[in-house]
């Protein structure tokens, strides 16, 4: 690859003869030089020398399932730093509709020798997706890091948000609030963070004394237009709190509101999760559960490189309590 050795020295930091140098294998070159120029290689997908084939490069396969809810973005920033901290390159890979899916990401990672994955609300979490890819992921022993809930039999180290805790301080914030009639939208059922938190919202009512009837509960997508839909149905069954999955379905809530010719929060009061950006821009600004992105992020990137190291790491999930922001969507309830 002659003609592509300025390009490497050049990503690498490093004069081309450098590069010549590592590819050819020669003595004389530091460890941190020679891991930079494979790192560069990899990164802009040239296929290594076959004498360097064997090594795994000190690359990082970050998949996550989408961009456009900014907790992912969020996501990334924060375990892509803290992998660069500590001398690994993330590698950012998103499913997309009609694009490559989470198993061709997973046979693309493991042509580029990663020495490991970290997944973000992937496949793992679909009870009812399929699993093949992180079955032999499981096989080949390769380092690897889920966040937040996962399928039960995908016995891989794990950092979650407490979906329970969650869901116990929106509940608790909207019956301090006098709403006596509180709906729950979750993403689809075979979700297993939604699973969590309604098991959660149905304890959590059982102890205030309220009835729960399952009419205002609602399964739908992460979205604005999800959260739209499976609001116009609870608003029929007169709820006057209602708790989301995530900020873009709790967007979807207030605009299924404002179309019922109601007001946010005099008529209903909505609850988000995740603190995701410029929730506190929104008109009215999000009362939300803050998921603790960078402990978590941080956490995972602990447990991967632990892993990489040969450091024994705890197959037991690791929960992190969330945090209740209250803003302007959540009010007292309408009088009678």
């Amino acid at each position: 690859m002659p003609g592509k050795l300025s390009d490497v020295a050049k990503k690498a930091g490093v004069s081309e003869a450098t590069v010549s140098r590592v590819l050819n294998d020669k003595p004389g070159i530091s460890a941190s030089t020679r891991a930079a120029v494979l790192t560069a290689l990899d990164v802009m997908g040239y296929e290594r020398p076959t004498q360097l084939r064997g090594e795994r490069a000190r690359l990082i396969g970050l998949v996550l399932p989408e961009l456009q809810n900014p907790i992912f973005p969020a996501l990334a920033e924060v375990v892509g730093g803290a992998l660069a901290q500590r001398g690994f390159t993330a590698v950012l890979c998103t499913r997309t509709t009609s694009g490559m899916s989470e198993s061709d990401y997973v046979d693309m990672l493991l042509e580029r020798q990663v020495s490991g994955m970290v997944f973000g609300g992937g496949q793992y979490a679909e009870a009812d997706a399929p699993h093949s890819h992180y079955l032999r992921l499981l096989e080949l022993r390769l380092p690897v890091v889920l966040v937040n809930a996962a399928s039960e039999h995908l016995d891989f180290p794990r950092v979650s948000t407490d979906d329970a805790v969650a869901v116990e301080q929106a509940f608790g914030h909207l019956i301090s609030l006098g709403h006596e009639k509180v709906g729950l939208i979750l993403g689809p059922p075979d979700h297993m963070p939604s699973r969590r938190k309604h098991e959660a919202f149905q304890i959590a009512a059982q102890r205030a004394g309220i009835v729960a009837p399952k009419s205002h509960v609602e399964h739908t997508m992460f979205s604005i237009e999800g959260g739209q839909v499976a609001a116009s149905r609870l608003l029929k069954q007169g709820v006057t709190g209602i708790i989301c999955a995530s900020d873009p379905i709790a967007l979807g809530v207030i605009r299924a509101v404002r179309r019922a010719g109601l007001k946010v929060p005099q008529d209903v009061s909505v609850v988000g999760y995740d603190d995701s950006a410029f929730m506190n821009c929104t008109d009215p600004p999000l009362t939300t559960v803050r998921q603790p992105l960078e402990a978590i992020g941080r956490a995972a990137v602990a447990m991967l490189v632990g892993q990489i190291d040969g450091i024994p790491v705890t197959a037991e999930e690791l929960l992190f309590e969330p945090e209740l922001v209250v803003r302007g969507s959540t009010g007292p309830a309408p009088a009678a």
